[in-house]
């Protein structure tokens, strides 16, 4: 999580109907058009951070979980992306493979035909892409077999409600001959794509596609679900959705929850405004993508496997990307506002990478939460009975060494939350938001030391700021 202002948290939903300006999109039309076969559509992997779930007095609560590194492929997708990728399509040079590099004589039969079919294939992904970014269904699954044409529909489906602005897709190496299925190749295809917004930084995805050759053109048979990364497959890979679309925020669901995108916009526009405020190393994200999962989604989405106390986190997708993702099981309305607050604000304030590591963990999710009580009185915070209850069971006083365990109860998480809040509560006090921002950028983005972070930029030894803090924590848990 990051953090964020304190002030009062907007806890009820909007009412049913979208606000002014807000709409919620199914798959917008598409241009028909008569081509036979259908296309691929493919998906890599993304980053994963996470949020708690409610505490025992019935508070949801946020965490960040597990915010590592994008996997090293998807970190060198993201750098150096040329600006033909921006409109979805890269120019391809004459008299070069589809790998980039000129054909050379010398090689052995068995590449040049690999060769050969990774130039087909290439033609076949960027006939795809452009079909995909002008809405033409039947020319998205014509490059595809029958078979999997089903599959295709959805994730084209998909994709238009996000509102995709920018998709390119470009082979990894050359294809490998399926082993026993004769005319089969399997490629490793990089996709990277933007929403809304047609001159972001696309988000890279790595997946590997199966195709088969026939006729004049390769057709595909399958896209499997992005492995590239820890955190699985991204919701438009495996599931049907629905999607609102406001100023700046993207929220999408599956059809189930329908009803629930009115007042999860209106909700998400507004905790948008506060998480903007905590954009520290340049401008807030061009939009804010929110997914929210339904039991069977909250376990597939982004690989699954969060605390049972995690009701929502937020994930790098790199492209300087996050996507969250809320829990509807661990949901009241009363708490999506706060939570939402929440998550967003990790969006806007981490770095691609992710933070540290543990020890900056108070940091980063009392900066959330911060962000989250949205400048309420520190009376009003809904965490000091879980704070009083970890400062008086034994907690050490060490703010390096409060990160939960995946494993812990409720209400040691919750105090963990608390005791974050509290620490950058009583910075925010003493030196205004921006100079903590400014440390927390050292910190998080910068990958200083604590120490030397804290003298650079606050003028004060760490070791004299610590105890204050915890003093601080202390005090108001009384």
């Amino acid at each position: 999580m990051t953090d964020g202002p304190a002030t009062d948290v907007a806890d009820e939903p909007g009412p049913g109907e979208p606000a002014p300006g807000i709409r919620i999109d199914a798959p917008p039309p598409v241009a028909e058009t008569p081509t036979s076969v259908p296309a691929p559509d493919p998906t890599p992997a993304p980053d994963v951070a996470a949020g708690p779930a409610p505490g025992p007095a019935g508070r949801v609560r946020r965490r960040w979980w597990g915010w590592a590194a994008l996997a090293t492929v998807l970190v060198l997708l993201a750098c150096g992306v040329p600006a033909a990728l921006l409109t979805g399509l890269a120019d391809r040079d004459a008299g070069r493979s589809a790998t980039g590099r000129p054909s050379a004589a010398s090689d052995d039969p068995a590449t040049l035909a690999a060769r050969r079919v990774a130039e087909r294939l290439t033609a076949q992904l960027d006939r795809q892409a452009v079909a995909l970014l002008g809405g033409d269904r039947a020319g998205f699954l014509a490059v595809a077999d029958r078979g999997a044409r089903a599959e295709l529909t959805r994730r084209f489906a998909a994709l238009r409600a996000l509102r995709v602005s920018v998709w390119h897709a470009e082979p990894q190496g050359l294809p490998t001959p399926v082993a026993g299925r004769p005319g089969q190749w399997r490629q490793l295809v990089a996709f990277r794509y933007c929403l809304v917004v047609p001159d972001c930084t696309p988000s890279p995805v790595l997946a590997a596609t199966r195709w088969r050759e026939g006729g004049d053109a390769p057709l595909l048979l399958a896209v499997e679900e992005s492995r590239s990364a820890r955190t699985g497959a991204r919701p438009w890979e495996v599931s049907e959705l629905v999607v609102a679309v406001g100023a700046r925020t993207v929220v999408a669901t599956t059809p189930a929850l329908r009803g629930k995108l009115p007042g999860l916009l209106a909700e998400a526009e507004e905790a948008a405004k506060v998480a903007d405020r905590y954009a520290v190393a340049g401008p807030p994200p061009d939009r804010y993508r929110v997914f929210y999962a339904g039991r069977a989604e909250w376990r597939r989405w982004y690989g699954g496997g969060r605390p049972k106390w995690t009701a929502g986190y937020a994930v790098s997708v790199g492209g300087g990307h996050h996507e969250v993702v809320l829990n509807a099981d661990a949901l009241s309305a009363s708490g999506r506002g706060e939570l939402l607050r929440h998550e967003l604000t990790h969006a806007a304030s981490l770095p691609d990478r992710g933070h540290p590591g543990r020890p900056t963990w108070w940091l980063v999710e009392g900066l959330a939460e911060y962000a989250g009580a949205d400048g309420a009185r520190v009376s009003r915070y809904d965490g000091l009975d879980e704070v009083r209850r970890l400062v008086t069971g034994g907690w050490d006083g060490r703010l390096a060494a409060l990160a939960p365990a995946d494993t812990a109860p409720a209400d040691r998480v919750g105090g963990s939350y608390g005791v974050g809040y509290l620490a950058v509560r009583h910075l925010v006090d003493r030196y205004g938001e921006q100079q903590v921002l400014a440390f927390f950028r050292s910190v998080v983005h910068d990958r200083r030391p604590v120490e030397e972070a804290s003298e650079q930029v606050l003028g004060e030894r760490w070791s004299t700021l610590h105890d204050e803090c915890v003093g601080y924590v202390r005090s108001v848990a009384g």
